[in-house]
């Protein structure tokens, strides 16, 4: 029997194995190449692209190479630790330490850059769909063409020798180091059992909880007003990390055994079949895999933190323009305004115009911060502007009421207001006002409030206030005013923005329209890059844990014969195998989600004015695709479960 006849049978063998590590390796080389070679596009040339995101998309394709990289040397040492046994019966028949790792290499080259052929095929055709995905979320108006880049090729073969390499390194080690007894000892003394449930285990299992509580508690009173300063602020934020980073490690590591060991103790030893192939095992299995688990588990909650937070900023897009710029388009000076408005009358678009005269004061805000936990005097002070209720339709207040139109919702978080006395503060003393509303509905451009709103007061309080302002407070003479451009219909919004474009109007000016764009673009391509990166990680770690049970399944083979000859069914073991697969794969995903849920609740705020739809939609999504793993977990079982009899 020639070694090249063992290689090909051996490959042969173990191929339906290897299914998912081949379409995770391709998946990875695929997303790699186009990545590669997205980053070589025209459209993403920093100066002449409509896409300015190269730099961008090049550092998430060196962290895409660090996430595949793991996976697959993880992988590797999961599957060279499956043919531990094959690997000493080959020395027990008298192969050399050299000739198994040649026979090892050859067959990992050929599985190895067979399907790195099979990526970067793959990838070729998949550049053109993530070109198309990325101007179809960022809106970018070009043709997506499907280019070849010999660049991308060689970078894409250079990375994936390099970790090719690595792997032969790893098993030429592995094989050097083990005694024919070692090999045949490899896979038994890969987990860990206990059958009793020493003290320091519920300890550790009550902490975790308690660890991963009390970062959740944190989280929640972050910017609530008990951090002012920006040390407090990191302070609280390493706390959190180091809370529920450590709690998770001990709550794999200890609480699911505690709260599974307690549920066995109360049915007082009398366990169902399906209680037996599920609770009993996984208690005793995370434990062993609790380093794991907690990488595992961090990162999902991190990536589903990032995107979520993303996709918040692009779906709050709209809604963020209208804070920033509450009309159309907005003026300070009346020159600027005047040719734009002619340039309109001449494409024939109509329009409404806004005349406001703001003027800038500073308030006495102490008896209306709900969270004053300011020492110095001057942060109790506020400066903003300040309108009359007769240049804002639709709000009318009397005289000693004042109204705040405009409130951010970022300020509401540090410092909160709430209706009670103002001082208005002019050169001959303080007006006293009752603040009886705050709305999020914006008036003037964000230019004007700097976030704290503006203050709209009766007429008569506005002439008394313009007749005694501080002249250190007023902005430049052409800032005085504000003039906004309000859209009748609003087809017309891209000819109007392209006549602002080509005007290149002097500053202070505002487009909504503008301010929108931006951010669809930023967090758009933000968003791209780390739904990929997720997806990616989404992939690797779902094999890992798929090639976990692979292990399992082939352990616990036995035990299956066991019970099939005892009388129970293959029906009847497969219950029980998927509410283990439910747990394997349900409870990281659970403390990976509520992870991030603490997570993106304690600073969304920052990133647009809707949480719930975005983020339940990103959760939705990856919950879904992680369950695919699950599914194929189950069954591969269902195999070993009819190969056991």
């Amino acid at each position: 029997m020639s070694l090249n006849y063992i290689i090909l049978r051996n490959l042969k063998k173990n191929i339906r194995n290897y299914y998912l590590y081949v379409f995770a390796l391709v998946f990875s080389v695929a997303l790699y190449f186009s990545f590669v070679t997205l980053q070589s596009d025209p459209a993403m040339d920093a100066v002449s692209g409509s896409i300015k995101g190269g730099a961008a998309i090049g550092a998430s394709s060196i962290l895409l190479i660090a996430i595949v990289a793991i996976f697959l040397l993880y992988a590797n040492t999961i599957f060279i630790k499956r043919r531990s046994k094959e690997i000493g019966l080959f020395q027990l028949i008298g192969l050399t330490k050299g000739k198994i790792f040649r026979l090892l290499s050859a067959e990992n080259l050929i599985l190895y850059f067979g399907s790195m052929i099979l990526g970067i095929g793959a990838g070729f055709v998949m550049s053109r769909l993530i070109l198309m995905i990325l101007y179809k979320i960022l809106a970018v108006e070009a043709q997506a063409k499907l280019r070849f880049s010999p660049e991308a090729l060689q970078r894409t073969i250079l990375v994936f020798a390099a970790v090719y390499v690595l792997i032969m390194i790893m098993n030429y080690t592995f094989i050097k180091a083990q005694s024919i007894l070692s090999l045949f000892q490899a896979t038994s003394t890969t987990q860990e059992r206990i059958r009793k449930m020493p003290l320091w285990e519920i300890i550790l299992g009550v902490l975790g909880i308690g660890f991963i509580a009390g970062g959740y508690y944190v989280s929640t009173q972050l910017f609530s007003g008990k951090f002012v300063t920006m040390t407090g602020l990191m302070a609280a934020m390493i706390v959190i990390l180091a809370l529920v980073i450590a709690g998770t490690y001990l709550f794999y590591k200890g609480s699911v055994s505690f709260i599974f060991n307690t549920i066995r103790n109360s049915k007082k030893g009398y366990l169902s079949i399906n209680e037996v192939l599920s609770l009993s095992s996984i208690m005793f299995r995370m434990k062993s895999n609790s380093l794991l688990l907690t990488i595992i588990t961090t990162v999902s909650a991190l990536a589903i933190g990032l995107l979520s937070l993303s996709y918040i900023s692009y779906y709050s897009a709209e809604a963020t323009a209208k804070q920033s710029s509450p009309h159309d388009f907005g003026f300070a000076r009346a020159a600027v305004k005047e040719r734009f408005v002619q340039a309109l009358d001449e494409q024939h678009i109509k329009y409404t115009e806004i005349e406001i005269h703001p003027v800038q004061i500073e308030v006495d805000a102490q008896h209306i911060m709900s969270k004053n936990n300011f020492d110095n005097p001057d942060d109790l002070i506020l400066s903003t502007s300040v309108v009359s209720d007769s240049s804002v339709e639709g709000i009318d207040v009397l005289p000693g009421e004042v109204r705040i139109m405009g409130y951010d919702s970022t300020l509401d978080k540090f410092m909160g207001l709430d209706p009670g006395e103002v001082g208005l503060m002019t050169a001959n003393g303080s007006i006293k006002q009752q603040l009886i509303s705050l709305s999020a509905d914006a008036i003037l451009p964000y230019y004007y409030s700097g976030g704290a709103g503006v203050f709209v007061v009766d007429e008569s309080v506005y002439q008394e206030l313009a007749k005694s302002l501080d002249p250190k407070l007023q902005m430049k003479k052409e800032a005085d005013n504000y003039y906004g451009i309000e859209l009748l219909d609003r087809t017309q919004r891209d000819a109007a923005y392209q006549i602002y474009v080509d005007q290149h109007p002097a500053a202070p000016s505002f487009a909504q329209y503008e301010f929108e764009l931006n951010q669809r673009t930023n967090m758009g391509l933000i968003m791209f890059i780390v739904g990929f990166l997720g997806l990616t990680f989404l992939i690797t770690s779902g094999c890992i844990l798929y090639f976990k049970q692979m292990d399992e399944g082939e352990e616990e083979k036995g035990g299956y014969t066991i019970l099939r000859k005892l009388g129970f069914t293959q029906g009847d073991l497969l219950r029980g195998i998927q509410f283990k697969q439910l747990f394997n794969f349900g409870i990281p995903l659970v403390v990976g989600l509520c992870h991030s849920y603490f997570a993106v609740k304690s600073g969304w705020f920052f990133f647009g004015t809707e949480m719930l739809t975005p983020m339940f939609v990103v959760m939705a999504v990856y919950t879904v695709l992680y369950s695919i793993f699950g599914l194929l977990s189950v069954l591969y079982y269902k195999r070993v479960i009819r190969e056991s009899l």
